[in-house]
């Protein structure tokens, strides 16, 4: 069975070794790592590397299985402490065509949307596979994060550039006193194109799964965000974090809200509402022809 530790170092996570086994730290608690096994210190329960994938990368079986297989994981085992991977940008390919389509046609984003975000080099396609390039900066506007997806018809393969920092993962700094967090950055984009009147005023941020690890560091790094909008997956892991989330973020002196989508996620709310927009559209032409 796949070694969790080289997926998290793949994934640009740190590990650190404590005599046979391995700890990584979710949301500040400790997961103890053993080979193809962990175990969460903190809720007290653990399982086997497809467990793992599916409960802190969001994915579901099929997700997760295609994603350890496609790592080439399971060929790596490491017997000592992993050196940490110096963060650099993925290479940029000439034009951002590909990943433009994929946003627009396949996840339903609106162009003025993407426009932003890359016109301030937070998205663009990286060269050679062409993935999308979804970039996290510090408070000084420092590439920290990268979380690249693949762009290819029916490919559900995504990764975390190697080096990253998964306290600056994707997201849009704004200057209200509002932060809405969601677990992966096309959430993001789909619920703005959902909300879009005055969107750039607040602060967004991807967890790169359930993890709220990022939005902590940006409250750290900006203490005038007083509400937090919580906005993970409906589903039972996503819930199950949303309200352990707000729960922590109470005891701070926050106040938390969460927002569900009304399918799975925010990409699948807009996906549904463009296809119901469509169809209303034909309705309204074939009634005109028929007049």
């Amino acid at each position: 069975m796949t070694d969790i530790v080289s997926i998290l170092v793949r994934s640009g996570q740190e590990v650190k070794q404590r005599g046979s086994e391995y700890e990584w730290l979710d949301n500040g608690q400790t997961v103890s790592i053993k080979g193809n096994v962990w175990y969460h210190q903190y809720e007290q329960i653990g399982g086997n590397t497809i467990s793992f994938v599916k409960r802190f990368f969001g994915m579901d079986y099929p997700e997760a299985l295609e994603f350890i297989l496609g790592s080439g994981a399971g060929e790596v085992k490491y017997t000592e402490r992993p050196e940490k991977k110096e963060f650099e940008l993925p290479a940029r390919a000439k034009n951002m065509r590909r990943v433009f389509a994929y946003l627009t046609n396949s996840r339903g984003i609106d162009s003025d949307v993407i426009g932003v975000f890359a016109h301030n080099k937070l998205i663009y396609e990286s060269s050679g596979k062409h993935n999308a390039v979804f970039v996290g900066t510090n408070v000084d506007g420092e590439p920290k994060h990268a979380h690249l997806r693949s762009t290819y018809s029916g490919s559900k393969w995504r990764l975390n550039q190697k080096g990253s920092d998964s306290r600056f993962s994707f997201g849009w700094r704004g200057n209200s006193d509002r932060i809405f967090l969601f677990e992966a950055p096309i959430d993001i984009l789909s619920y703005i194109c959902l909300h879009k009147d005055g969107w750039k005023d607040d602060n967004y941020i991807s967890g790169c799964s359930v993890s709220d690890q990022a939005l902590m560091q940006r409250l750290k790094d900006n203490p005038s965000i007083r509400k937090v909008f919580i906005c993970l997956d409906s589903d039972e892991a996503g819930q199950a974090a949303a309200e352990r989330i707000r729960t922590k973020l109470s005891e701070q002196g926050y106040e938390a809200e969460i927002l569900i989508p009304n399918l799975k996620d925010w990409n699948e709310d807009l996906l549904h509402i463009k296809q119901e927009e469509g169809e209303a559209e034909c309705q309204a032409a074939s009634l005109s022809l028929s007049q």
